[in-house]
Order: structure tokens, then sequence, then C-alpha cells
């Protein structure tokens, strides 16, 4: 029996919008360990859901990245110890050195140890990113394992280079999920990026910049030039030299991937130079609310029409000391607001009846909870977004690495207020909090059209992310994309040799000139004086 033909249409429509655009693909992933872990997961869980296959290579000695779960298949590599970066006693320890060479603040002497403590760590964790590969590269069975499974990418975060090194040797396409590489900002390594109005990691300047601004700029990204030929090149170098070719190096590698996934929205970074496969997914982990615990929900309800203040120090800072604990108990203390507060340390003394401590807390839930009124956060990017993401404006408190340049940029945007942790008191927390929750003061108002900013687009980040994932499979990469700058030498870049040429040009016409006129000159002269006998 044949269906009429407006029914077989709507049928065959309905069976199009069925099919996937794309075959489920085979993804290998390489990963970081720790907050960076938390946002990779949460682009495998969406990739899982439409039918991709993934393989997560992962340490022996991870903390965060468990070995069995329903949506991937893991590949656990034997190493011998972890990254100190992946090691919540030992980060715990880390921010404790911070904070008392930071109390100097305003010495060189503080400011070179300081920036030592951070060199230090960084080294240990390059070095142990770069043994892993190698363990792997030198697994002769499990190399042939990877080339036999025929996978259709590399999805890696570039913030350590072992999965680049990795991605290069199999000859996969490459997408990272990145903002930082192994010295900084990812955009420095692909796109024009002028130290007059683009800040670097550290500097915690904004795009206007005054001249010692300027200066400062400078000063911080020489340290990451410092940082990527003395410290991150040499420790990847053998291991490139070994397996791919000794005239690369792990910035070159870097620079040759596919597709960039920058977890940046543009209304929270400050706007620049880009290239065309670089995709901006900013915000993508942020998702609706769900209701709260019965318990917790009911300590929030109990807040009346004063709301809450929700803080939190993130995945692997979960206490300030027990020292800076009793000042930030007593400032709670002084609120009408309840405060639901994440804090692993010791309970304080000070701790005030309307505060409750929690081993964990559901953030993104609260944060989206319409009686949440303010968000304290040491400024790490997971939770800047989730607040975007709800409009709740913040106090940052930020501790180490990124966390303070990423507040100078709410800050910029007149949406948060900043402290500085060594120098943070009972009075000076507990006006900052006043502000921020003062309805008369701009913060929430300015917060909340910032979220509406970041709503207002086309297609959600999750989305995007996936779509240009899944074009790099349909094509196999996207090399029309990519910049051919990285190929050219520092000369060639900057058209020294043209300019060269050029100048030599003009200086031979000039001299050429020069003789010509000497010349026309002493003849001149000669008829002259034949003359005059």
């Amino acid at each position: 029996m044949l269906l009429p033909c407006p029914m077989l249409l709507l049928l065959t429509a309905l069976l199009w919008i069925q099919l996937p655009l794309t075959r489920a693909g085979r993804i290998l992933v390489y990963p970081v360990d720790g907050s960076h872990w938390l946002n990779m997961n949460i682009v495998l869980k969406e990739l899982h859901q439409r039918g991709h296959e993934l393989t997560v290579v992962r340490s022996s000695t991870s903390w965060y990245i468990p070995e069995k779960t329903p949506h991937y298949t893991s590949l656990t590599v034997p190493v011998n110890h972890a990254s100190h970066l992946e090691n919540p006693e030992f980060m715990a320890s880390f921010l404790k050195r911070n904070i008392d060479i930071r109390r100097g603040e305003g010495s060189i002497l503080s400011f070179i140890a300081y920036q030592q403590e951070t060199i230090n760590l960084l080294l240990e964790a390059h070095r142990a990113s770069a043994e892993m590969v190698r363990t792997i590269l030198e697994d002769k069975r499990l190399v042939r394992k990877l080339k036999g499974a025929k996978y259709d990418l590399l999805l890696t975060d570039p913030g350590f280079g072992g999965g680049v090194v990795l991605g290069k040797y199999l000859g996969l396409p490459m997408v990272f999920n990145v903002r930082w590489i192994t010295n900084g900002d990812g955009h420095f390594s692909i796109a024009p990026s002028p130290l007059s109005y683009i800040p670097t990691i550290g500097s915690q300047v904004t795009d206007k910049m005054t001249f010692k601004n300027r200066l400062k700029n400078l000063l911080h990204y020489g340290i990451g030039q410092y940082i990527d030929h003395i410290t991150t090149r040499p420790l990847y170098q053998d291991v490139i030299s070994k397996f791919i070719d000794p005239d690369s190096n792990i910035y070159s590698l870097i620079q040759g991937a596919d597709l960039w996934l920058m977890r940046v929205d543009f209304v929270f970074e400050f706007p620049r130079p880009t290239m065309p496969n670089v995709v901006y997914m900013g915000g993508f982990q942020c998702k609706p609310s769900k209701p709260l615990p019965a318990d917790l929900e009911r300590f929030v309800q109990s807040s009346g029409e004063h709301g809450i203040v929700v803080m939190s120090l993130g995945t692997l800072l979960g206490s300030l000391g027990p020292e800076i604990s009793e000042i930030v108990a007593s400032a709670f203390a002084r609120l009408p607001q309840k405060v639901v507060w994440r804090n692993l340390g010791p309970k304080p003394s000070t701790l005030g009846k309307n505060t409750l401590i929690v081993d964990w807390l559901p953030q993104n839930d609260l944060l989206g909870h319409p009686k949440t009124k303010a968000f304290i956060t040491h400024g790490g990017t997971n939770g800047i977004y989730e607040a975007i993401y709800h409009g709740v404006p913040v106090l940052g408190i930020p501790l180490i690495f990124d966390q303070f340049d990423n507040m100078i940029r709410l800050e910029a945007r007149g949406v948060a207020k900043v402290l500085e942790v060594t120098s943070l008191d009972v009075d000076s927390l507990t006006q900052a909090l006043t502000d921020i929750l003062d309805e008369k003061k701009p913060y929430r108002e300015k917060m909340r059209k910032m979220s509406q900013l970041h709503h207002d687009t086309p297609l959600k980040p999750m989305d995007t992310a996936i779509f240009w994932l899944e074009y790099i499979i349909r094509h196999k990469g996207a090399a029309h994309l990519r910049t051919k700058s990285y190929k050219l030498s520092w000369y060639e870049y900057h058209n020294v040799d043209v300019l060269a040429l050029l100048l030599g040009v003009v200086m031979a016409l000039c001299l050429l000139s020069y003789m010509t006129c000497r010349a026309l000159i002493k003849l001149l002269l000669k008829k002259a004086k034949v003359k005059q006998q």
C-alpha cells in the first residue's frame, strides 16, 4: 500500500532528522588531571551520548580520572609517581608557601621567590608529562595497539605536552580543549598578540594599559618565554628528537593542531586577534540548576529575604588554612545572609550560626538558586563561568596561577571585587561582601547584563564544540583552517629578510647617488678650473 505523498514526505523528514550527520567516531583522549579533567569529562560525556567511542589515556597514579566508567574505555599507563599538580595535599602546602612569600609583597626578593616556586612546580609537572609519553612510545606493543585502533582524532589539553607528542607521533588530527598551553595563553602561539593591549598571564593588567602596565606586561611575557625555552622545551625535546623530528619542538607541535576549542567567551575575555581554527566555547560546562538536596534546600530557605552567600575554592584548594579561615568565619558571622562554605580544614572557632560548612557542595545548583546573592571564589575558570551563566556577582580571593588574571577581567567588567589574601582582615572582607550584596551598587545589575550577553548566542557553547569535533571527524582534519605561520622561521615571520633586502637596495641607491654626485661635482670643478686657466 502506497502512502499519500504528504505522509511520505513527513516520514522522510522524520527519518532524516533522526539520522546522525556524522558517523560515530573513535576518539583518543589524552587529558590533564585535576580541575582540567573536570571540564574535559563534561565534553566526553556529551560525545559518548552522541555515539562516539572514547579511549582515555590516564596515569596509574591519577587522582581524578577514574579507570572504570560507563562513557569511556581507559588506557592506564604505569608511572612511578604522580605530578604534584594532581595531589591535593601537596597543593595545600604549595599554597601555604606562596602565601608566606607574598606577605613580602613589593620586595624584589619575594617576587623572585614566588616565580621560582611556580617554575619549580611546573618543572616537576612537565617532567612527569614527558616521562609518561616516553613510557607510552617505548612500549612497542602499546604503540601497535594504538596505531591499529584507527582513531579519527586525538583530543587533548595542551597545558602539558604529552598528548601533543603522542598525537603527532600517531599522525592523528589534533583537537585541543584549551585555554593555556605549556608557557601561557594559547592565543599567543597562533595569532598576532601585541603586548600593547593584550595582557599576558601573570601581568594582572587589563587591555587599557599605561606605560607602567605595558612594562609589567612585557616583564611577564619575558618570564613566560624563559619558562618555555629554559624549562619546558628541553624536557620534551629528547622524546621529540627520538620519536618524531630533531628539528621540531613542543611549541611547533602545539602550533600544528587542527582545531582549538578555546574555553573562552569574549563577554569575559578582552577582545584580541584570532584565527579561523579557533572555536570559542567559554561556559560550555554550565547548565540550568537542579533542585538542591532537601536538607540544603531547608537551610537556603531559612535565609528569608536576605538570601545566601556561597563560598568555594575549587577542586584542589579546599582550605585557606586555620589563620585565614578564622578571619573568613568572623566576617561571615557579621552578615544577615546565610552562608554555604566548602571548607576542608578544621572548623573555625569564630564560626557563626548563619554559616554551614560542607565537604562538598553542588556549586552550579547553588549559584542558580534564586536566593543566592554572591559567590566567593578563588577565581578558577569553571566557577567564574558558572557565576556568569547564573548572573551572580563575585568576590574574588585569587590564590595561584591564572586566578589573578581571571579576577582582573571580572573586576574590569564591574561585576566583582578582588581582595588580596595576604592582607585579608575581618573588616575589609566584611566591607567587600557588604558592597557586593548591596542592591544599590551596580555589581548585580552588571553581572545580570553580562549573563544576558553570554546567553545570547545562536548555538550553545557545547553544541558548537561538538559540531567542530564532528567536523574534524568528517573531514579528517582541518588543514585549510590552519595558518602556516608556525612553519616560518622568525626572520621570515617578521619579514626581516625582505626588509634587509629593501634596506640594502636603498643603501645601494644612496651610495650610488652619492658616488654619482661626487663624480659630477669633481667633473664640474675640473671644467671650471680649465676655463679659468
